[in-house]
C-alpha cells in the first residue's frame, strides 16, 4: 500500500529508525482502524522484490517494520528473505489472526477482539501490543497476555480518538500493573507518517 522512512512512534521499538512496508489487505474490521484505505489489497499496485529492495537503497535505518492492513495475510517468506539478504532486521505488527510466515527479528502482536489470534502465533511473541479504547480493553489486555512467551513486552496503547479519555485509567493500570508499559503514538505526536 505504501512505503516510508520514518522513524518507529509505538511500542518497544519506539523512537527507532525504521523503513515501514504497509501492506495491502485487512478483514479484521477494527472500526477505529486509522488504515482503513489498507483494507481492500486489490485497489493497490504490486511491486517486484526488486522494486521493494531499490526503495531500501537510501535508508540508513537498521529496522524494516511490516505492517498493514494485516500482513500475515502474505506469505512474507520471499520478502524476508530478500530483507535479510539486505543485512536488515525486520519486524512485524500483526492482530496474529493469520499464521506468522517469514524469518522475523521482532514480532509485535496487536490482538484484535474482532478477528482472534490462532493459537499458533503465542509463541512467536516478541511484544503485546493492547489497544484501550473502553474499561473492557484492560481484561482483553490480561486474557491475551495469558499465553505470551514470559520475556515478551506487554504495552497498553490508547485509541488515538480516545486518548484523552482512557489516559488517566490507563495510568492508573499500569502503576498497579507494573509489568505492563504505556505506548503512545508519539509519530502522530511529531506529525510525522
Amino acid at each position: 500500500m505504501e512505503h516510508f522512512y520514518t522513524v518507529q512512534g509505538e511500542g518497544a521499538k519506539s523512537g527507532t529508525a525504521a523503513y515501514f512496508i504497509r501492506l495491502g489487505g485487512c478483514d479484521v474490521g477494527c472500526f477505529w482502524c486509522d488504515v482503513k484505505e489498507s483494507w481492500d489489497a486489490a485497489v493497490h499496485p504490486r511491486y517486484s522484490l526488486g522494486q521493494m529492495a531499490s526503495w531500501l537503497e537510501d535508508s540508513q535505518g537498521e529496522w524494516v517494520v511490516i505492517t498493514g492492513g494485516e500482513p500475515c495475510m502474505h506469505n512474507l517468506e520471499p520478502l524476508t528473505t530478500m530483507l535479510h539478504k539486505l543485512g536488515k532486521k525486520i519486524a512485524i505488527e500483526t492482530s496474529g489472526a493469520y499464521p506468522i510466515t517469514g524469518d522475523l527479528d521482532w514480532v509485535c502482536l496487536s490482538p484484535k477482539k474482532f478477528k482472534l489470534p490462532i493459537a499458533e502465533n503465542w509463541t512467536k511473541v516478541d511484544e503485546l501490543k493492547v489497544i484501550c479504547y473502553n474499561q473492557d480493553d484492560f481484561r482483553f489486555g490480561e486474557e491475551m497476555a495469558k499465553d505470551i512467551p514470559s520475556g515478551a513486552q506487554k504495552f497498553i496503547q490508547p485509541e488515538w480518538g480516545k486518548r484523552e479519555v482512557r489516559m488517566d485509567d490507563i495510568v492508573e493500570y499500569v502503576k498497579k500493573n507494573p509489568d505492563w508499559r504505556i505506548s503512545l503514538q508519539t509519530h502522530k505526536y511529531l506529525n510525522i507518517p
